[in-house]
């Protein structure tokens, strides 16, 4: 329940506390007096969209603070707006974000705004109301229905995602196989590139290199040759190690030579194998400038990755199938999820049908008739598989049609403020607002729309700003909006009437500013029930 608002700097309203009480409250005032204001603030501390415009002119920041008691609990929820556009929320002192503060604001209360009235035809709008029964006291199935169905898109979207990659390889497949054709038949192998640069040096300066190896050769085996003349060294009487070492040297020196005699041996002019070893590296040159590489090793790599690719591209037939087959069974689950919230949609119309009736016979439209239509949709949304239509007649052989296709703006109001006692009775929600909710009606009508309201009262919080006096004689409490001039700016303001004061301005609101005799007496009258 809301028991105090605080406003701070927010458009007329320079500062006004004002407490409110349980049962039901009315505002009341002239056209343009700030009630809209009022509203306007609340609506902002509960989460509703910042704009620096409602800032009072000459402030910079602009508080709102709204006491509300929860399960006896008090809540402290504020809300500061700043002119450079930075908004700030509070719950008890706790940062909060603005939509944590919308999720609070749905537990607290509901506001009724003037143009709510719209919202009538809205689809997802009537098929909430209808929610609002159905779900009243369990929401799982709603819950349940929304977890599957994210899966469901998800799995759509993976689907619709790799199908367009299978396509755009498809349509690459030939190229990327041509490529990996080639780079197989050239039959590439890892440090092939060196082996081939070594060889062909070798083969262009053969008779250099023969040269230079038959002078070592020589230099290590020939007789006085170095290998020779190790031989005639012996250190066995000055220190054994030293002949160890000595003739480790001799046993690598023999080994160097025969290697040495080794690639003499194959180290010859050979035109023709010089030939094949410089065409097979520029075939490598041309494969490395092709694929834009340094290495021949670099070339492997691409054809290793070509062929994952090629193998990817084969697989994406059996991965397509694998995930159109898991999307088959995730949608039977969402198909039984929606059916079983169209069951429940469908098990509370005749509940919702008959208190709207009853209640709009009793606002004056003596031949109404309502029916709520729920039928399948065309696809799965994030609400389930159902088209929800409110459908309405106020008059005899009148056919029924949507609501907003034949509700006049009083039948509207009248019709709203049936739906928002059937959702208040099925909710549980502890304060409602209506923001003259009574346009478009007057006389016995706005008595019966009074009544309605003061029985919604017994068991919530409601406030109601009204322009009507029939409507506002049924408040338990009633406060009055005005305008007041001061030495800076015109300012709204709000104050509680007393049992004297209520008289006086109901008596106004019958009659105008100067109220007759015969206006107080109704006022009375009125106030005495």
């Amino acid at each position: 329940m809301l028991t105090r608002l605080h406003i701070q700097n927010y458009a007329l309203i320079s500062r006004l506390d004002i407490g409110f009480a349980g049962g039901f409250s009315v505002l009341t005032g002239e056209t343009g007096a700030g009630k809209s204001i009022i509203l306007g603030a609340l609506s902002l501390v509960m989460g509703g969209k910042a704009d620096t415009k409602t800032i009072t002119e000459g402030e910079q920041r602009c508080i709102i603070e709204a006491t509300f008691t929860d399960n006896g609990e008090e809540l402290l929820v504020r809300r500061e707006l700043n002119r450079n556009g930075r908004s700030r929320s509070f719950v008890n002192d706790e940062v909060v974000s603005q939509s944590e503060l919308k999720q609070l604001s749905l537990r607290l209360i509901d506001i009724h705004s003037q143009h709510e009235n719209l919202l009538l035809g809205n689809d997802s709008f009537q098929r909430g109301i209808v929610d609002a029964v159905a779900f009243a006291g369990d929401r799982q199935p709603l819950l349940a229905y929304a977890d599957i169905y994210d899966r469901y898109r998800e799995l759509q979207n993976k689907l619709s995602t790799l199908r367009e990659e299978a396509e755009k390889a498809r349509s690459d497949t030939d190229y990327l196989r041509f490529q990996l054709d080639q780079l197989t038949d050239a039959g590439l192998r890892e440090g092939e590139e060196n082996e081939l640069t070594e060889e062909a040096y070798r083969l262009n300066h053969a008779e250099e290199i023969q040269t230079c190896l038959q002078a070592a050769i020589q230099t290590l085996t020939e007789e006085g040759g170095v290998i020779s003349l190790l031989h005639n060294i012996q250190l066995n009487a000055v220190s054994s190690e030293l002949n160890e070492r000595l003739e480790s040297v001799r046993i690598e020196l023999d080994d160097i030579a025969g290697e040495t005699q080794r690639i003499a041996d194959r180290t010859e002019a050979n035109p023709a194998r010089l030939q094949e070893v410089e065409e097979r590296i520029s075939v490598l040159d041309t494969l490395k400038r092709k694929h834009n590489v340094r290495t021949a090793d670099e070339l492997i790599a691409i054809r290793d990755t070509l062929v994952k690719q090629c193998q990817h591209i084969d697989s994406y037939d059996e991965e397509i199938a694998a995930l159109q087959k898991e999307l088959t069974a995730q949608e039977q689950l969402l198909a039984a999820s929606a059916d079983e919230l169209t069951r429940c949609r469908k098990a509370v119309v005749p509940s919702i049908v008959s208190a709207l009736t009853d209640n709009l016979t009793r606002l004056g439209i003596r031949h109404a008739k309502v029916d709520v239509a729920v039928s399948p949709a065309d696809d799965y949304a994030p609400e389930g598989r159902d088209d929800v239509q409110f459908l309405f007649a106020a008059n005899l052989n009148q056919s029924l049609r949507r609501v907003s296709e034949v509700a006049s703006g009083g039948e509207m109001s009248r019709l709203m403020l049936c739906i928002k006692a059937l959702i208040a009775s099925t909710t549980g929600l502890p304060t409602v607002i209506f923001d003259e909710i009574d346009t478009g009606v007057s006389g016995a009508v706005a008595s019966q729309m009074g009544g309605i309201m003061r029985q919604m009262s017994r068991s919530r919080q409601i406030i109601a700003i009204t322009h009507l006096p029939q409507i506002a004689a049924m408040g338990d409490t009633q406060y009055k909006v005005y305008k007041q001039d001061t030495d800076r700016r015109t300012e709204t303001l709000i104050r509680h009437l007393d049992a004297d004061e209520r008289i006086g301005e109901i008596a106004s609101m019958l009659s105008g500013s100067f109220p007759t005799p015969a206006a107080l007496e109704n006022a009375r009258q009125l106030l005495e029930g």
